[in-house]
């Protein structure tokens, strides 16, 4: 049974937030946190937008994070322990109100949790350029996947690409690889509503009867086993199949029958926790996240943003978001009172 929190309470504006909290499978709570002093390179953020990561965030709002995953699993500025209570998100977007005085007023990612008020050292934000609207760059954890992925599969111009899930980081990985000279990139997905999206992003489109064969790279990101196996077909010999997807408790099976060794094929993951090791040497964390921030300057990509939900109806709606099976991509949560 999950532990009792406190309920929210009228909020002390100098050392209080509100934050969501998720206490129990399939529910979730706003409540008060106590925000720590700031020391000298401390700054303090207003937040503006916060987004929901569906695949991570779903396993965490039905408590299926796998045990001998809690420690991996942290967030930066987590506060609980999975299960539940866990104080859990990392997508978050706000502006400095007080810290350095070079960096007041302006707009700011955070790997934070979702709370409308936060403290978090000046080292760990990342500056939203003025070409990225602060709605649209809570797509950077995101983005910082994909450019990750990438680097793992070692794409290249001219490359036949597919990606098997045209989730949020699917997209982003298909959008990336569709920059590339020459290549040839398709997106399957069993949502035929994907295919004018993907017109839209500049690449191909297929539903998984009609997946290309012999691809040069492949990326899967569907999180089902139906998926994977579509992956290892579309895979020519000697090729990558790069796994990025997240599937928490329990065994998934994986079809390496068949011609799979006799394709010599290469099954590998790629995770964004450690900067790929073809980069690693020369990027770092920082780098490797500014990259993703400035990725973010092109208005297409505002098409992955589908739901909109105002933060005090976060602990009503989320689950709903959450539920298998629901429809959308990422859900941006706003801060500020609309008018």
């Amino acid at each position: 049974m999950a532990r009792e929190l406190k309920p929210a309470t009228p909020i002390d504006a100098r050392t209080k937030a509100l934050a969501l909290w998720y206490t129990a499978p399939r529910e979730c709570n706003l409540n008060e946190v106590a925000l720590p002093a700031l020391g000298p390179q401390d700054c303090l953020l207003t937040t503006l937008w916060s987004g929901v990561s569906r695949g991570t965030e779903r396993l965490v709002c039905e408590g299926r994070v796998p045990c001998s995953e809690h420690k991996r699993m942290r967030a930066p500025f987590q506060e609980g322990s999975f299960p539940f209570p866990v104080k859990y998100g990392y997508c978050a977007v706000g502006r400095v109100d007080a810290g350095p005085r070079d960096i007041l007023g302006r707009v700011a990612f955070c790997l934070h949790p979702h709370q409308d008020r936060f403290v978090a050292p000046r080292d760990r934000l990342v500056l939203v350029p003025a070409s990225v609207p602060p709605r649209r760059a809570i797509l950077a954890a995101n983005m910082e996947t994909a450019l990750n992925a990438h680097w793992d599969a070692g794409s290249g111009p001219a490359d036949r690409i597919v990606i098997v899930g045209g989730g949020v980081l699917g997209l982003l990985v298909a959008w990336l690889a569709a920059r590339l000279p020459g290549a040839e990139v398709t997106l399957v997905d069993v949502e035929p509503s994907r295919a004018a999206l993907a017109a839209e992003l500049g690449f191909g489109f297929a539903l998984p009867d009609a997946t290309p064969r012999d691809a040069d790279i492949v990326f899967h990101a569907s999180a089902t086993a139906a998926g994977l196996a579509t992956a290892i077909t579309a895979a020519g010999t000697e090729a990558r199949i790069v796994e990025l997807s997240w599937y928490g408790e329990g065994a998934v099976p994986a079809a390496l029958g068949g011609a799979f060794h006799a394709r010599r094929l290469q099954l590998i993951s790629s995770q964004v926790g450690l900067v790929s090791a073809s980069r690693r040497a020369r990027w770092s964390y920082a780098r490797r996240a500014e990259a993703a921030m400035a990725l973010l300057a092109d208005d297409r990509l505002d098409a992955l943003i589908t739901d909109e939900i105002a933060f005090p109806d976060l602990p009503q709606r989320l689950p709903g978001l959450l539920a298998p099976g629901a429809a959308g991509l990422t859900a941006a949560i706003c801060y500020e009172t609309r008018p």
